[in-house]
């Protein structure tokens, strides 16, 4: 079987993660704050908040930029939906813009629709869908038009560029996670970044119960902190990042060049950007999805629809009034089907995906 995904973890890991054992403080600490300047400084950025997931990250960003009850934050309903739940989590309102249904992340055309409709948003969260990042000149553009503080969800965007600015310095506070399916893990972990001290400050305390000196609760915290042990994990990760992504795109020229299927059409990539393929998403046409998922599981080639409904449609959002309907949107989510890209694919098994795609009738 071709797995969709598999976190690709050497021997360097294993003997960082024994180093952080044998040291007996395992908890968070100094192998924390190394991870968190060392993936900073990758960004670009002044500082980085290491917390126990990308979830967490991203509630934290949102709270430290003292967004909260009342407040309405613009985002995309075409996500993982932690990128909304995120918004709920604060007390805020979540409202959504379609997306552009070439690059599946939110249309500039529709944050303007949005924002002229309820000119009372107060923040725009952004989400750097499947490795490509979103139309940046245009949403700085509409931030510093409109006053909008800018969160930039970056879960799956490690390293992407738009020009030669990485994903996650633009906004006042972004937010990666480091599950073991993106393009590096720390097992479970995520990483608040911002360039400002006050939002560090405030995130800081956020993740560690409210606490700057032990015991001193300031603000109602939680335990959101980043183990060594992760940490150690993530340094190492870190060191082999570019690699990755350099892995995943060597995959997609693949898939670029030689899947020639009637019914498939590829992932189309903005030209001013470094696209990490954290997936590579193909659109399949003539309600043929089915049928291709079928011939993939017969010729034991993975797979993955992200995402099979809107965030907005979701059962556990029904009694929030959103609407449900999106032009784009509800168009993609019937078409979308993702396929191995990730960097522990031999030449053999991308040859495979290739021939199994343009075998299907």
């Amino acid at each position: 079987m071709i797995n969709i995904a598999k976190p690709s973890i050497g021997d360097e890991e294993k003997q960082a993660v024994q180093k952080v054992l044998d040291s007996g403080m395992i908890a968070n600490g100094a192998v924390v704050t190394e991870f968190e300047r060392k993936f900073a400084d990758y960004i670009g950025a002044k500082y980085g908040i290491a917390t126990n997931s990308g979830t967490t990250a991203l509630e934290v960003a949102i709270r430290s930029l003292g967004l909260g009850k009342g407040d309405k934050i613009l985002t995309t309903p075409f996500s993982f939906i932690a990128s909304t739940n995120a918004i709920v989590y604060t007390g805020a309102t979540p409202v959504f813009a379609d997306i552009d249904s070439n690059t599946f992340n939110i249309d500039p055309d529709c944050i303007e629709d949005k924002l002229n409709e309820h000119p009372d948003i107060k923040a725009l969260l952004i989400v750097h869908l499947f490795g490509q990042p979103c139309h940046m000149d245009r949403i700085m553009d509409i931030v510093k038009k409109h006053n909008l503080l800018l969160i930039e969800d970056c879960a799956q965007a490690h390293g992407a560029l738009w020009k030669d600015q990485k994903v996650g310095s633009f906004g006042d506070a972004s937010a990666f996670s480091f599950y073991p399916t993106k393009n590096m893990t720390t097992s479970e972990g995520g990483m608040v970044i911002t360039n400002s001290p006050e939002v560090e400050k405030k995130a800081r305390l956020l993740i560690n119960h409210g606490m700057e000196i032990r015991y001193y609760h300031d603000v109602v915290g939680y335990n959101h902190r980043m183990t060594n042990i992760s940490a150690a994990i993530g340094i190492c990760q870190l060191s082999k990042l570019d690699n990755f992504n350099l892995a995943r795109n060597k995959n997609a020229q693949y898939y670029n060049e030689n899947i020639k299927n009637e019914y498939v059409l590829g992932p189309l990539k903005h030209e001013s950007v470094y696209h990490v393929y954290h997936q590579y998403t193909l659109r399949i046409k003539n309600n043929r999805r089915a049928d291709l998922i079928k011939h993939l599981e017969k010729n034991e080639v993975g797979f993955g629809i992200f995402y099979p409904i809107s965030i907005p449609e979701q059962k556990c959002y029904e009694d929030m009034g959103f609407d449900s309907k999106w032009k784009f949107t509800d168009q993609v989510k019937n078409q979308v089907l993702s396929i191995p890209v990730h960097p522990l694919l031999t030449d053999t098994e991308v040859k495979k995906v290739v021939e199994v795609i343009n075998d299907f009738r």
